[in-house]
């Protein structure tokens, strides 16, 4: 999946590896020439560009967002557009982010509910970017700690999310040092790590962030301990459309070769 939510979320700074990416039509027909699985992004962008490619590209509305203008401290994102607007636009689903263990989290598991019982009315498949963030989070060993990951991927199953999107943990021993027990005796491997959250998770599927642009060999490396881990799938945005075109069609059929032989 190819999300381009980060203008909302990160500002025009994003765009400044690759200017072509900018115009939301470059992204529209990377993500229909390389085969995406579908587009995420915001109801301005949805608005102006997805009528044009409709039935080519399934549409994931981003219906909650905030800027990184304040401190991620009590992070929280309000809604932007609406589960029926996802319905008006042709929408295949809809995307939330709930940012776990942040001073917020009270009104922001309420709006996610809410969401919900939206998604559920029309029928309509929950993406939840279930994301740790707050002092509480850095104090138990950090955002990218296996414990708040895990945490994470296990509030998005019981919120009712059908697909979770999720970062992968990054195993460090100062950070588990500060997590609770019994992770702060655990070591893992990147496979590991990702296999215990997946399991977390439950039935809910898991996608795997891209997070900021990489080289490469992490970016495929990344790619591999997704579905080692039994993830369902990659929701790359700047590993993706942050390269120049060939580069990023070249990346994307390597993508497609990984899952490939690991869906086989």
């Amino acid at each position: 999946m190819l999300p381009i939510d980060q203008g909302l979320e990160h500002g025009p700074i994003d765009f400044f590896d690759n200017p072509d990416s900018l115009d939301t039509d470059w992204i529209y027909r990377l993500a229909v020439v390389g085969n995406f699985s579908g587009i995420a992004l915001h109801i301005g962008l949805a608005e102006k560009y997805h009528k044009q490619y409709a039935g080519k590209v399934p549409l994931v509305l981003k219906i909650n967002g905030k800027t990184n203008l304040p401190p991620d401290d009590d992070a929280f994102s309000s809604l932007t557009s609406s589960v029926e607007d996802a319905v008006r636009l042709g929408a295949d689903a809809v995307g939330y982010t709930l940012y776990v263990g942040s001073p917020a989290q009270d009104a922001d598991i309420v709006q996610c509910n809410e969401v919900r019982q939206e998604c559920e009315k029309y029928g309509m498949p929950l993406i939840i970017w279930a994301y740790p963030r707050g002092s509480a989070v850095k104090a138990k060993g950090g955002i990218d700690s296996l414990y708040a990951i895990d945490y994470a991927a296990r509030v998005a199953c019981e919120m009712g999310c059908d697909i979770v999107k999720l970062n992968e943990p990054k195993w460090d021993a100062a950070a588990a040092e500060k997590s609770p027990k019994p992770y702060n005796t655990l070591e893992f491997t990147d496979t590991e790590g990702l296999a215990k959250v997946v399991k977390s998770a439950g039935r809910t599927l898991v996608l795997v962030s891209g997070g900021s642009k990489m080289g490469d060999e992490a970016t495929l490396h990344k790619a591999k301990i997704a579905m080692e881990a039994g993830c369902v799938g990659l929701i790359f945005g700047r590993n993706m459309w942050q390269r120049k075109w060939d580069d990023a069609l070249t990346m994307t059929t390597r993508m497609h070769e990984i899952m490939k032989n690991y869906g086989q």
